[in-house]
């Protein structure tokens, strides 16, 4: 059996042997070539991100052979090679003789991926683009001068109040994907080229701060400055030139509802999708994604970054998302026309939009609104909160974000933040990760999903720094507010005595409160003479039975859980909830009993 004839065998009846396959930008021959940029004529391969975010770049400054869509890169304007130039030129004479060349079929490859055509999707939808007016973004989209690699310095997400050092991971048009190092992938999050979060290695310094390990560090805190000097040894840093500023938004919400955009789809945050104005409600729009579920639908500030004039992505080379195909939309077709493709990794496609993995860092936003917690500065801050310190209202799209912005605020505004650090850990509940000091500290609180799982950590928390219950709230009040009335004296509460002839009562007001406390008289309890931790089981009962009649009918609650005076003082809505069965309501008031109790407690 001849040479020839073995070879063939081994590679199957008619199967021509494999051609070497080389990277398009840098010409080396690589299996397998992980990355591809489909374009109109073709899919092109690429080696590394590298090259592909070279080729992307020329591509979209249009430097790329009319033939073949390969970048030029000698002084010929028009073609790659001789090889193109010839084979253009015998497809245009065919065409100017009115037949077809044979090469005709070879050279119209299926094009991969096209953009959508917003034109004629305006006119069958009878709808109109919102004016680019609207928008927190220029005329003209960025240029991307990135590179794959580059260091540079970028606000941590999940934690705002944290400058880290960032990698630029990959480019996307003017976007970067940015790993915080010493992160994980699964906290990639994109931002814009032009965007006010990001800066040049050094920014942080010359502003008078300090580079933070980003939130969730891999490792040791104390290792921090070590990792820090071998992460930026030898590293290339990003360049200033390539940064660039962030434009001013426009002053007021000017989104009108049913006008069209293009917008970040929150749950797979590489992808830029066709999108509506559902609603307006004062500072935010509702996004939603046409011809597709609502469960990808979010609300967002009117001067987000996140959202685009129609037309954005084919200016700028950023791949567009067409509408899905919803039975209910009334479209009866969607029209397309080629344009500027995403790279997309060959191991990591996927074939549905649920299956691809979620990178950005805060993917919790739901459907509802930003969430907002109002300060009410008159209020009594007691002796650990300086009110005037805090704000006048804080908001997010997510619990979890708002949550942690709420209780880094309170340690800012505290001239004794190691004390508030202290109280807010005898809490219990899931983990909740915050920025201390430089440093993260790690809280546990009761989850929070619902306004009404926030509005319960509020009053958890008040109760705990012994402040006015009405500090913070869910909603706004220019109203004076009636537990507050006694400003001047925040920690000293009052104890009313009857005549000595009389059987002894006690009154105890709470800082900041009007209502008292008057003990039962079956227990025969003195508060100023018998301390509270002493009381038993039955006299925690009869107090609560007189002080507020119908949280009489927990009494059997009480004796099942054997709450004696001790563990009377320790008891907080979360425990009462899910270990006691009790309500929201009922849980609060006593909470609110136990609180006036401390007051009493730690002012003898």
């Amino acid at each position: 059996m001849s040479g020839s004839s073995m070879s063939s065998k081994f590679r199957g009846p008619g199967r021509p042997p494999k051609k070497p396959v080389s990277c398009t930008w840098c010409n080396e021959v690589k299996l397998p070539l992980k990355y591809v940029f489909p374009t109109t004529n073709g899919k092109k391969e690429f080696c590394s991100e590298t090259c592909l975010a070279e080729f992307r770049k020329a591509y979209v400054k249009g430097s790329t052979c009319i033939q073949c869509n390969n970048v030029i890169r000698g002084n010929n304007r028009e073609y790659c090679s001789t090889f193109c130039m010839n084979k253009h030129q015998k497809k245009e004479a065919s065409n100017r003789l009115g037949g077809v060349g044979p090469s005709s079929s070879m050279d119209s490859s299926p094009i991969t991926f096209q953009t959508f055509d917003w034109d004629d999707y305006l006119q069958e939808t009878n709808s109109e683009a919102a004016p680019l007016s609207c928008f927190r973004q220029g005329s003209s989209p960025p240029l991307n001068d990135f590179k794959v690699g580059m260091k540079l310095e970028a606000i941590d997400p999940r934690n705002v109040t944290s400058t880290c050092i960032g990698t630029v991971i990959s480019t996307l048009g003017p976007r970067l994907r940015l790993r915080l190092d010493g992160s994980d992938n699964k906290n990639d999050f994109w931002r814009l080229v032009d965007s006010s979060e990001i800066h040049p290695i050094g920014h942080c310094e010359k502003s008078g701060g300090m580079l933070q390990p980003p939130l969730g560090f891999r490792m040791n805190a104390s290792s921090w400055p070590m990792f820090l000097l071998k992460t930026l040894n030898g590293a290339e840093m990003a360049p200033s030139k390539v940064f660039q500023r962030e434009l001013p938004g426009p002053k007021s919400n000017l989104f009108q509802v049913g006008q069209k955009l293009e917008a970040v789809d929150k749950k797979n945050p590489h992808l830029i999708c066709c999108a509506t104005v559902g609603a307006i409600k004062k500072d935010q729009i509702h996004v939603t994604f046409d011809g597709w579920k609502g469960a990808f639908d979010y609300w967002c500030r009117y001067d987000s970054r996140d959202i685009f004039p129609v037309g954005w992505c084919a200016k700028s080379g950023h791949p567009l998302q067409p509408p899905g195909q919803k039975n209910n939309t009334g479209i009866s077709r969607f029209s397309f026309k080629p344009a500027f493709a995403p790279f997309i990794p060959t191991t990591t496609v996927s074939s549905s939009v649920s299956d691809v993995v979620q990178s950005e860092a805060d993917t919790s936003a739901s459907s509802l609104p930003a969430t907002f917690i109002y300060f009410h500065r008159n209020c009594n801050g007691g002796t650990l909160i300086n009110t005037a310190l805090l704000p006048v209202s804080l908001d997010d799209v997510s619990m979890l974000t708002l949550q942690k912005k709420f209780l880094e605020q309170l340690l800012t505004a505290s001239s004794q933040p190691d004390v508030v650090m202290s109280k807010l850990q005898t809490l219990t509940g899931d983990d909740i990760d915050i920025n201390f000091k430089g440093d993260i500290q790690t809280l546990q609180l009761p989850k929070v999903n619902t306004v009404y799982d926030l509005e319960n950590m509020l009053q958890q928390v008040s109760q705990t720094l012994q402040c006015c219950p009405n500090l913070w709230a869910l909603e706004e009040s220019s109203k004076a507010c009636s537990s507050c009335e006694i400003k001047e004296t925040p920690r000293a509460p009052a104890v009313k005595r009857k005549a000595p002839e009389q059987e002894p009562a006690t009154s105890t007001t709470f800082a900041g409160s009007s209502s008292s406390l008057t003990s039962p008289p079956a227990a025969n309890i003195n508060l100023g003479k018998v301390p509270i931790q002493e009381w038993g089981i039955e006299e925690v009962i009869q107090f609560i039975e007189a002080t507020d009649p119908h949280l009489g009918v927990h009494a059997e609650l009480f004796r099942k859980h054997e709450i004696d005076g001790k563990a009377f003082l320790l008891l907080n809505s979360d425990m009462m909830m899910k270990y006691m069965g009790l309500k929201l309501g009922p849980a609060l008031k006593i909470c609110n009993l136990v609180s006036r109790l401390k007051g009493r407690r730690f002012a003898t």
